[in-house]
Formats: C-alpha cells, structure tokens, sequence
C-alpha cells in the first residue's frame, strides 16, 4: 500500500499542467451545470420523443466524423490556440441552446457545440501528455480526470441545489451560465505556452497507418459504450422511472465523487498493469453491467450498476496512453484525431439505429445489443501489445 501511495504522490505537477487543470475544472463544471438538466430540458420543456432524442444525439456526433479532416486544416496553430478554437466554439453552442424553440434550432446548437467538443477530444489528451512522460502519462491523465470530477460534483451540486430551491427557474438559464463558463475556460487556455505538443518534424496532414490498427478497432467499438452511458442509461431512468432533474443531478454528483477518488488511481494501474489487462477487464464490468440493465428492474440495484459503469469509462484514458507509448510525437495529435473520427462511426450510427428499433425490441433489446458490442472488444484488448516505452524526459513546456 505505502508504495502505492508513493507511486500516486509522485512529483507530476507543474506550472502548466496546474494551469491545464484550472481549464478542466471550469470546463467540466460549465459542462455540470447544463448537463444535470439536459435530458429534463429535452424532455419536459422541448417535449422531445424519445426518438427525437436519440436522433438528435446521433446527429451531434456528426462533426466527429470529420474530425480528421478539421484537425487537418487547422494543424498550423499551437496546441494551445486550437484549444481556445474548440472550447469557445464549444461554449457558444451551448448559451444557443437558450433560446431554442424548435427541433431544428435544437440541431443547429447541438452541431455547434458539438463541433467545439469534438475537436477537442483530441487536442485535451495531446496538450495532456505533452506534460509528460510516457512512463507517467497515466498518471497525468487521472490527475486530471480527478479535477474534472471534482468539477463535476460541485456543477451537480450547483444543479441539485438550484433545482430545488429556484424551482420555478427556466432550464434555458442552466444553458447560458454553463455555455459562458465553458467560454471563460477556453480563453484561459491563452495562459499556455505555444511549444506544448511542438514537434520537431512537421505532422502530417492526415494518417491511417496499419500500425495503430488495433487502436482504430478499440476506438470504434468505444462509441457504442459511449452512447449507452451517455444517453440511454439516463433516458431509461427519466422515462421508466419518472426521474426528475434533482435526481438526475444526484445521480451523476455521486458519479463524479467516485470518479474523483477512482481517477488517479485508474491512471496508475495503467502506468503499472498496461492498457491490455486494464482495458480487457474494463470491458468485461461494462458488457456485464449493460446485462444488468437489461434484465434488472429495481432502481435501488439499477444505482450501483450505473454508477459502476461511469467509473468503468476511466479505463478509457488507457487507449490514448496506448498511442503516446506506440507514436512518436509527430504523429500523436493526427492518430488520436483519426480515432475520434472512427469511434463516431458508432457514435452516429448507434442512436439512430437504437431510436429506430427502440419500439420493436425495447430497452432490453438496446442494451443487450450494446454489451455484446461492448464484448466485442474484449479480445482485441486481449491482443495489445507495444513496445517497450522510451524513457524521455519532461518537454520544456512540462517542465516549467
């Protein structure tokens, strides 16, 4: 245990990686306090069906289809200028869900939001681990996924709180204060120096190479688990259990306390154990608990299993440290662009599908369906291997 804890304590923070997490913290809040009201939002003050919903979560996650292109045209900047980019874009989309009226302006804000956010996917984990080496890379991305969950409760809180005592309160105002603080975030991005993720040989533009193939694969089976926590557990839960927004909100706030425990040291057992056995047993827990999901109907088992699936997506961290041990630098930020363009094939495909075959199968069907998808994974985790890391040290960015 003490060496354990020596191994989690380890020296990673610096001057930029604290900055770093003061713009994941007001990111994931901003994201906290829209977020506990959206599926009350869609449902009760937009009247969504719920295939209106799954749709328009299919159609969200459209710009990542074309993530690989969009980084291509803007691998010119710093790391750093493309994060204001893509959180600000991020943020303004979000304050447009205000004043949404109709299913088609509902769409165009989501697509805006949408494309800030995707964009950022890659570019977070990028700026991450350029503050790092590969040997702590884990390490560093638990850190931070701890500050984001700590965010998280106190943007739940805030939303569990208010809910309850400013009942009357628009859900439209959650968006506005959410989308600002989201904006406030990417400015302060401006803070970090232009030779994060600086390489010295250029990126190219786009690449697909037969040597991240089991990346790729990984990564698409990834998007239909990503769906499934993302919406359907929490669609189920309004719609079969008549959950209101302050039970929502306490949900995911219990979520973000374990997760805010849970993450450094999910991020030290991938240091340790490898991305093989981590991301295998992660598999196998999820594929189990969409079982669960689909075959329990008491929410007092339902809680446990939901809030086990949602500390389960840390494991997902493992897949981007897994390209950082295999990539040299250059090709970093284009490989995990090229993967989020890959997981949303599903990501697109697998609301559509679901809202679609939903009155036929119903939601057993839907999530049994998405943990078979989900075990399909399981042996090509099996079969990573990369490697040895190479002992680098600290760039001068992380060093600072």
């Amino acid at each position: 245990m003490n060496r354990v804890l020596s191994n989690l304590t380890a020296p990673i923070w610096s001057r930029n990686l604290i900055i770093l997490a003061a713009v994941t913290f007001l990111n994931r809040f901003g994201q906290g306090v829209l977020g506990g009201a959206s599926m009350n939002f869609f449902v009760e003050t937009l009247g969504l069906t719920d295939g209106q919903v799954l749709a328009m979560e299919g159609i969200r996650e459209i710009p990542g289809l074309s993530l690989m292109f969009i980084a291509a045209l803007i691998r010119f900047l710093p790391l750093a200028h493309q994060s204001v980019l893509a959180v600000v874009l991020m943020g303004l989309g979000y304050i447009l869900y205000a004043p949404v009226s109709s299913y088609g302006g509902l769409v165009f804000a989501s697509l805006l939001a949408s494309l800030g956010m995707h964009m950022w996917m890659p570019i977070y984990p990028s700026l991450s681990m350029g503050m790092a080496t590969k040997e702590t890379s884990g390490r560093v991305l638990g850190a931070l996924g701890a500050v984001g969950a700590l965010a998280a409760i106190a943007g739940m809180g805030v939303i569990a709180l208010s809910s309850k005592v400013l009942a009357d309160m628009s859900l439209r105002v959650y968006y506005v204060i959410g989308g600002a603080i989201i904006v406030f975030s990417g400015l302060l991005t401006l803070k970090l120096p232009r030779n994060i993720g600086a390489t010295a040989r250029p990126q190219p533009k786009m690449l697909v190479s037969k040597r991240y193939w089991l990346y790729y694969v990984l990564t698409f089976f990834e998007g239909s688990r990503k769906e499934v926590l993302g919406t359907f557990v929490t669609l189920f839960l309004v719609k079969v259990f008549n959950f209101e927004v302050w039970q929502t909100s306490t949900l995911l706030l219990a979520s973000s306390a374990i997760n805010f425990i849970a993450s450094p040291y999910m991020g030290y057992m991938i240091d340790r154990h490898g991305e093989r056995k981590t991301l295998a047993a992660s598999y196998i827990l999820l594929a189990l608990g969409c079982i669960g999901y689909a075959t329990i109907r008491s929410i007092w088992l339902l809680i446990p299993v939901a809030l086990m699936m949602k500390m389960l997506v840390l494991m997902s961290m493992g897949l981007n440290t897994y390209v950082n041990k295999m990539a040299p630098q250059e090709e970093l930020m284009p490989t995990l662009s090229t993967g989020v363009s890959i997981n949303h094939v599903t990501s697109v495909a697998m609301p559509l599908i679901a809202g679609a075959v939903l009155p036929f199968v119903g939601y057993t069907g839907i999530f049994l369906g998405t943990g078979a998808l989900i075990a399909c994974s399981i042996p090509f985790a099996l079969a990573m291997r990369h490697a040895k890391p190479m002992v680098l040290e600290a760039s001068p960015a992380a060093a600072d």
